[in-house]
């Protein structure tokens, strides 16, 4: 798992690739979350579209996000999910915190 994480004046985007579980997630948070405290975006889009595979984990990626971009008053658009990520997402009520979609276009 890697992530790419691109910075604007008041955006963080990070481009997630691979598989995100236990044992990934860790190297995943430090990273967004140095993006998040340098840069105190108003938004974080993650971009799940080289995501191969995802547990719960992927999951608390987003809401200890969530959690990390409230000092800020940041949101956070979670965008280009496969269909079964999107299923997980919205099982486990991931929209009452962040948008969601499919793809850009949604």
């Amino acid at each position: 798992m890697s992530v790419e994480i691109i910075s604007t004046k008041d955006r963080v985007t990070a481009f997630l690739n691979g598989e995100i579980d236990h044992h990934t997630a860790a190297a995943i948070r430090e990273e967004i979350d140095k993006a998040i405290a340098v840069n105190k975006p108003k938004m974080l889009k993650l971009d799940y579209s080289a995501v191969t595979f995802m547990d719960s984990s992927g999951v608390g990626l987003v809401m200890g996000r969530y959690r990390a971009l409230q000092p800020y008053g940041g949101k956070i658009t979670v965008a280009n999910l496969s269909p079964s990520i999107y299923k997980v997402m919205r099982l486990a009520g991931i929209e009452k915190i962040a948008k969601i979609t499919q793809s850009d276009n949604d």
